[in-house]
């Protein structure tokens, strides 16, 4: 038997996402998005309202970084998302985390998170159906600390995901397959 549910988010496992940039005056703007997909390989697309601090920040840098939140940072995620920066002007310096100025991008990337896509602005959508920033990825960094030899190991990027049923953070980590493979089991 299946039981009904209020209607919310109700995507699981939602990204838990830090989207940098950087301020009118080069400080350094995290926030916590769960709202973040790929719409291609290079394409990043963030439901995002226009009274975000960040947004205003991408609009005038015209760039930004959307970082995987690990299970090491939490805290500093989820303070990322309950305090604003329209309201906190030190909110990253409050956070204890450091940062480096993208290669590619004018934006930050935020250093003890593992793997970090460096984005430059697009366009700003607001329809009937939702609102949200578009990046083109322009580069992908990982810390070493996540790399096996040349490849990235998601297992050690210990990436969070957002509950939005339970509003809890879930851990992401051991691989259980192998897509584009495991189904051809069952091809006749």
């Amino acid at each position: 038997m299946r039981r009904q549910l209020n209607i919310t988010e109700g995507i699981f496992p939602m990204p838990v996402l830090m989207v940098a940039t950087y301020n009118e005056d080069g400080s350094v703007n995290v926030m916590n998005a769960a709202w973040g997909t790929m719409q291609e390989r290079d394409t990043v697309a963030l439901n995002l309202t226009e009274s975000h601090k960040t947004v205003k920040n991408i609009k005038a840098r015209g760039a930004f970084t959307v970082s995987i939140a690990d299970a090491a940072h939490v805290v500093e995620a989820d303070y990322f998302g309950v305090e604003s920066g329209n309201h906190t002007a030190d909110k990253f310096k409050n956070s204890g985390l450091t940062a480096s100025r993208s290669e590619a991008v004018d934006a930050p990337v935020i250093n003890e998170f593992p793997l970090c896509l460096e984005c430059r602005f697009i366009e700003y959508q607001n329809n009937d159906f939702g609102c949200g920033v578009i990046g083109k990825v322009v580069r992908v960094t990982a810390d070493e600390s996540v790399m096996e030899g040349d490849k990235l190991n998601m297992s050690l990027v210990n990436a969070i995901a957002f509950d939005p049923y339970t509003h809890g953070y879930y851990k992401v980590t051991d691989r259980i397959g192998e897509a584009f493979k495991d189904g051809l089991k069952l091809k006749k």
